[in-house]
C-alpha cells in the first residue's frame, strides 16, 4: 500500500511501529486483531484494533506521552513509548467490539525533519540540554538484523554486528556481551566493541532473557539515559530471542545425541549375558560422558551392598574411589548406598565424592545401585539425570536378564551332567573313553547320552543314543531311556528285549519324541579277543578300527528308531575285536557339523579315524573331537558324543 501511494520513506516507522502494537494486541488481549491502513499524499493512519471487552467511555486522540523514568516505561510497555515517539500523533479508541491504537506518520516535508529522526542534543532557552529520541531507521535495522544462517556459529557475529550499531547510536566507548551456556565452560565474551567497559556508575547493564542453563548480559560504556537503556534493552531482547533458539537447537540435538546413546547402550547391554561382563560394562557407558566416576554395587542374599565394577575419568583416582567407597559411618557413601538401595529413590552423594544413586530394579526387585559423580565443573542438569535414570533401569534389566541366563545354565549344566556318567567304569582289558560337546546354546539340554552298564553275566553294555528335540521335555525321554536301559540289563533281560520294552515305553510316554540307540553288549572271548553283540536301532552304524593296519570300516547293520512304530527290528552283529582294535560309537551331532553348506559328513569321519588306530581310547576320543571341532568355526548346532570301547589286551 505504502509502495503504490509512494510512501515507501515511511515503511521503516510503520513496521516497526505496527509490529509492536499488534505484539501488544497478541500478548494483553489474546484475541483476533484487525489492522486498518489509511494512506494519502501527505501520510497514513494506521489502527490496530482487538475484540476484548472493556469500558465504552471516551475518545482519546493525540495524547502525548510524556514518561521519560524507564521503570514507568517498562510498566506501561515498549510499544506505545515507540509510537510516542516517532508518530505524528497517536491515541486510542474504545468501540462496542473492543479497544485500539492508531498513530499517524507524516511524509517530512523541508520545515521538519522525519518524525524520530535522530538529532544532536539541543539546548532549551533555559540552557538545558535536551534528550533526543533514537532514529527510527535505525530501530528498524537492529529488529530486522538477523544472523548469517549458513555460518558454522553464526551468533558470535551476529552479536557483533548487534552490539556495533547500538554502541554507535547511543555513543558508547565499548560494550561486550557474555554468555555462560551452562556448560562447564563458565561466562564467555560473545561480542566485543571498543574498549573494555569500566565499571563504575556510567556502566549500563542489560541481562539476557533467555532460559536455564543460559545467562548472560549486554554491557555499554555509557550512562544508562531514558535514551540508551530503551535501545538497550531492545537490543537485550532482540539477541535473547536468537539465543533461545540455539538454545533450543542445542537442546533438540543434545536430546538426539542421548537418544542415540541410549539405542547403543541398550544394544551392548543386551548383547552379554554374563553377569559379571554386563556389571564391568555399565561404568564403562557412563563415563566420562555421564560422569566423572561411576560404581555399580549389587545386593547379596543378605541386603548387604558390594562393590562389582567401578571407573574413573582419571585412572589414577580409582585406589581413592575404591577407599571412598568402602569407608563406613553415617555419613558416608556406604549409608548414602544403603539409602538408595532401601529406599528405592535416587539420593544425592556429599564430598569428597559428590554426585547421586539410583536404585537398580528390575522386574520389582532391588538387585543395588548405580552411583555417578558430577564433572569437575558442572552439576547434572536434569536431561543428564533423566538418562543416567533410563540406564540404570536399562542397567538393572540386563543384569537380571544375565543372572536368569545364569541360573538356567547352571541348571541345564546339572540336569545334562545328570544325564551322563560321572566317570567311565575301568575294566581290565577293555578301553573305554567318551568325549562330549554340548551345542553353542548351552542354556538348552540336549538329547545326546552314553552309559557303560555292567550285566549280570559279567559283560559290559556300551550305549550311545541321540533323544530328538532339545530342552526339559528331551532331558526328561532321555533320563527314561537310560533309567529303563539300565533297569532292564540289569536284570539280564536280552538285547531284543530291552529295546522292546523300550520302544513300548516311549511310544506311550515319550510325548511323541522318538530315539536313536546303539547298544553293544561286550564280553571277553578266545584268544584275547572281545566278543561284541551290536544292535541299531536307527543310529549310525560305528567305526571299526584295526590295530594291524587296513581301512576304518563301519560295522553294524540299521534298524528301526525307537518310539515311532509299535513294532520294531534291530538285527544282532556279531564283531570280533582282536588285541588293539577298536569301535567309535558316535552320534549325528559329529557327521552333521557344518561349514557353511558343507557336512563333516560320516567319510571324513572315517578318514579321520583311520590313522588313528593303535592309539588308546583316550586319544582317538580326543582327536575325532578336535577334527569335528575345528571343521567349522561356528558354534555347534547339535551335541556331539564320541563314544570309544577298545581291546586293551596285550
Amino acid at each position: 500500500m505504502l509502495a503504490d501511494a509512494n510512501l515507501d520513506e515511511l515503511l521503516n516507522e510503520a513496521l516497526l511501529l505496527t509490529t509492536e502494537l499488534s505484539t501488544n494486541a497478541v500478548e494483553h488481549a489474546r484475541t483476533e486483531l484487525d489492522i486498518e491502513v489509511t494512506a494519502d499524499p501527505a501520510g497514513l493512519t494506521v489502527t490496530v484494533s482487538d475484540f476484548a471487552s472493556g469500558p465504552v467511555d471516551e475518545l482519546t486522540v493525540g495524547v502525548r506521552n510524556v514518561a521519560t523514568d524507564i521503570t514507568e516505561v517498562a510498566e506501561r510497555g515498549r510499544g506505545l513509548l515507540l509510537v510516542d515517539h516517532f508518530a505524528s500523533r497517536w491515541g486510542t479508541t474504545y468501540l462496542p467490539t473492543g479497544k485500539g491504537v492508531w498513530f499517524r506518520l507524516d511524509r517530512p516535508g523541508p520545515d521538519r525533519r522525519r518524525p524520530g529522526d535522530f538529532a544532536a542534543p539541543a539546548s532549551d532557552p533555559d540552557g538545558t540540554e535536551q534528550t533526543s529520541t533514537p532514529s527510527a531507521g535505525a530501530m528498524s535495522a537492529l529488529m530486522q538484523t538477523t544472523p548469517d544462517p549458513y555460518a558454522e556459529d553464526p551468533l558470535p557475529d551476529f552479536a557483533t554486528s548487534l552490539l556495533t550499531r547500538v554502541a554507535e547510536m547511543v555513543g558508547a566507548a565499548g560494550g561486550v556481551v557474555r554468555l555462560d551456556r551452562g556448560d562447564g565452560q563458565g561466562s564467555q565474551v560473545l561480542a566485543r566493541y571498543g574498549r573494555q567497559p569500566r565499571a563504575g556508575n556510567d556502566l549500563l547493564r542489560v541481562p539476557l532473557a533467555v532460559h536455564r542453563p543460559y545467562a548472560g548480559e549486554l554491557e555499554l560504556d555509557t550512562a544508562p539515559t531514558a535514551y540508551a537503556r530503551p535501545l538497550a534493552v531492545l537490543t537485550a531482547e532482540r539477541l535473547s530471542l536468537h539465543l533461545e533458539n540455539d538454545r533450543l537447537r542445542r537442546a533438540d540435538v543434545r536430546r538426539q545425541a542421548w537418544l542415540t546413546f541410549l539405542a547403543e547402550a541398550s544394544e551392548l547391554l543386551a548383547q552379554s549375558l554374563d553377569v559379571e561382563l554386563t556389571m564391568a560394562l555399565i561404568p564403562q557407558l557412563v563415563v566420562p560422558r555421564l560422569g566423572q566416576w561411576c560404581a555399580v554395587h549389587t545386593t547379596d542374599e543378605w541386603g548387604r551392598l558390594r562393590l562389582a565394577a567401578a571407573s574413573h575419568a582419571d585412572e589414577s583416582m580409582l585406589p581413592q574411589l575404591h577407599a571412598t567407597l568402602r569407608e563406613a559411618g553415617p555419613d558416608s557413601i556406604q549409608a548414602r548406598l544403603r539409602e538408595a538401595s532401601r529406599n528405592g529413590t535416587q539420593v544425592p552423594l556429599g564430598a569428597p565424592m559428590e554426585g547421586f544413586a539410583v536404585p537398580l530394579i528390575a522386574r520389582g526387585q532391588r538387585l543395588g545401585t548405580l552411583a555417578v559423580g558430577r564433572h569437575q565443573r558442572h552439576r547434572h542438569d536434569p536431561d543428564e539425570i533423566a538418562v543416567l535414570e533410563d540406564v540404570a533401569r536399562r542397567a538393572a534389566l540386563a543384569i537380571e536378564n544375565a543372572r536368569i541366563h545364569a541360573e538356567r545354565r547352571r541348571v541345564a549344566q546339572t540336569l545334562q551332567q545328570s544325564l551322563l556318567p560321572p566317570v567311565l567304569p575301568v575294566v581290565e582289558g577293555i578301553g573305554f573313553a567318551a568325549e562330549y560337546v554340548p551345542t553353542g546354546g548351552d542354556a538348552d539340554v540336549g538329547g545326546d547320552f552314553y552309559d557303560v552298564v555292567p550285566m549280570p553275566d559279567g559283560r559290559w553294555l556300551v550305549v550311545i543314543g541321540d533323544v530328538s528335540g532339545k530342552g526339559v521335555q528331551a532331558a526328561a525321554v532321555t533320563g527314561l531311556v537310560r533309567d529303563v536301559i539300565r533297569v532292564l540289563a540289569g536284570d539280564g533281560k536280552p538285547l531284543p528285549e530291552v529295546l522292546a520294552r523300550l520302544n513300548e515305553t516311549l511310544v506311550e510316554r515319550g510325548a511323541g519324541r522318538y530315539c536313536t540307540l546303539a547298544l553293544a553288549a561286550v564280553g571277553p572271548g578266545e584268544g584275547g579277543r572281545l566278543d561284541v553283540g551290536l544292535h541299531l536301532a536307527g543310529h549310525d552304524r560305528p567305526v571299526l578300527l584295526h590295530s594291524g593296519g587296513g581301512p576304518a570300516t563301519f560295522v553294524g547293520t540299521g534298524g528301526t528308531a525307537l518310539g515311532l512304530l509299535d513294532a520294531i527290528a534291530s538285527p544282532t552283529a556279531e564283531i570280533a575285536l582282536d588285541p588293539g582294535d577298536c569301535l567309535v560309537f558316535y552320534t549325528d551331532g559329529v557327521t552333521e557339523r557344518r561349514r557353511g553348506r558343507e557336512l563333516f559328513g560320516t567319510g571324513r569321519l572315517r578318514d579321520a579315524a583311520a590313522p588313528l588306530a593303535g592309539y588308546s581310547a583316550d586319544v582317538v576320543a580326543a582327536r575325532l573331537r578336535a577334527t569335528a571341532i575345528n571343521f567349522s568355526m561356528e558354534e555347534p548346532r547339535d551335541d556331539i558324543a564320541i563314544l570309544v570301547l577298545r581291546n586293551d589286551a596285550v
